[in-house]
């Protein structure tokens, strides 16, 4: 067994300079973090608690490590699944759920209770409704690694192949006891609208799900539904004020220490708190997102954080969310509430430019020179101008690649690298 708490301690305490760019172990091995007390590392992580009435589970990982979950659990302790909480509905917390319970038919054992908010099943309807456009995003989003969480067999699909749902429900709070131990189940939006997290009074123990994920908090994601980075951070505070001595992560390491968990809540909430108040203040100035974009900014050293590091999320992306959640989607542009479609516009500055060559010309230039926001939009509309041009996407891509190589968040890296592959493609095609 790993010492995780020890790790978490060393680069809290040590700073950034001890601590690796990534915390998410993803190797489906258990490691027991306090008496009674486990947690399983995968793509997202499952906490074990042990009660005299069976154990008790906080999510349950993708479905493809369901079954490395379940032998995992099962070199702890032969002890039946009491009961299994979905920290919020998205599939790396649920997806293994099905070979819990699964396991739990074969021995003939029973069934474990599943518990959610009530905004879990209303999104496992959504992901029905949106699957093709989901399977999209997370493939374009996680590159090679999404491939095992929406391919099966010879189709492509979002999720697990079949998703099991709370049979036990609530709206804001809820109580339940598995033996000696009692869990204070609290709703709070933050990642999402459906999320829970966790209070053990007589552990003096928190688990918090996504709320603290060891990177930039998850508030901006610009594929995803709305986030709610107020509601976050005040769930953050909510948490912190309990002064809890352990605490729970779905992603990252469990931390232990009550003035540890103090600072890293009151930093990460303070970021975000950050990023909501400077973009409403300007915003209610009158001032386009566009600007707002470009002005909102936090200090490197918040940054530098081994727990707020953005690479994953980043805080340009929390501002747009933050934008979209209270102003909607028009941006200030009057040109952009009703616009012409893109590949005219390009055609129109194309044709002004002199041609798509000098377009992609200029796009490499600025490229080279380290613009590489500037770059991007004239490769776009090179190759939107004149689609079948392969110099325009040998250029498109060389931008993108360079832009990718420059990018610390997977999620600006996953959107621009698939830019840049399917223009390399497209460039490198060999035809009649």
């Amino acid at each position: 067994m790993a010492d995780l708490i020890g790790l978490s301690s060393k680069y809290i305490d040590e700073g950034s300079k001890e601590a690796p760019v990534a915390f998410n172990r993803i190797n489906g091995e258990l490691s027991e973090v306090a008496d009674g007390i486990a947690m399983i590392e995968a793509f997202s992580h499952v906490v074990l608690f042990k009660s005299a009435d069976g154990l008790v589970l906080f999510d349950t990982s993708l479905e493809s490590f369901g079954g490395q979950v379940v032998k995992a659990m099962r070199g702890w302790t032969d002890d039946p699944v009491r009961a299994i909480a979905y920290t919020h509905g998205h599939v790396d917390h649920v997806g293994g759920a099905g070979a819990i319970v699964q396991e739990a038919a074969d021995r003939r054992r029973t069934r474990p209770q599943v518990i959610g908010h009530e905004n879990v099943a209303p999104r496992f309807h959504r992901y029905h409704l949106t699957n093709g456009y989901n399977a999209a995003i997370n493939m374009r989003q996680f590159g090679g690694a999404g491939r095992s969480m929406i391919k099966l067999g010879d189709t492509e699909r979002f999720g697990p192949k079949a998703w099991i749902e709370p049979d036990t429900e609530f709206s804001d709070r809820m109580g339940f006891a598995a033996g000696d131990l009692r869990f204070e189940l609290r709703h709070a939006r933050g990642e999402t609208d459906d999320h829970l997290w966790a209070w053990l009074p007589s552990r003096k123990a928190v688990v918090v799900g996504d709320f603290l994920t060891w990177v930039f908090p998850n508030a901006g994601n610009p594929q995803k539904v709305q986030r709610y980075p107020l509601d976050w951070a005040a769930a953050l505070h909510e948490m912190a004020a309990l002064e809890p001595e352990l605490l729970l992560p779905a992603h990252g390491l469990p931390i232990a220490g009550r003035t540890r968990i103090a600072g890293v809540l009151d930093d990460i909430a303070g970021a975000l708190e950050s990023l909501c108040k400077q973009t409403l203040e300007l915003m209610n100035s009158g001032a386009r997102l566009d600007q707002i974009v470009h002005t909102v900014r936090l200090p490197n050293e918040i940054l530098e954080k081994p727990y707020l590091r953005p690479v994953y999320d980043e805080p340009e992306f929390v501002v747009r969310n933050i934008w979209r959640q209270f102003g909607g989607w028009y941006d200030g542009n009057p040109s952009h509430l009703k616009p012409a479609e893109d590949a005219r516009v390009a055609k129109e500055v194309a044709q002004l430019a002199g041609g798509v060559d000098a377009l992609a010309i200029r796009a490499r230039e600025l490229s080279q020179a380290g613009d590489h926001r500037l770059a991007c939009h004239l490769a776009e509309m090179a190759a939107l101008a004149e689609p079948d041009s392969k110099n325009a996407h040998a250029a498109r891509a060389e931008v993108y690649e360079k832009r990718m190589a420059s990018e610390l968040s997977l999620m600006s890296r996953g959107i621009y690298g698939q830019a840049a592959r399917t223009s390399r493609e497209k460039a490198e095609r060999n035809e009649p």
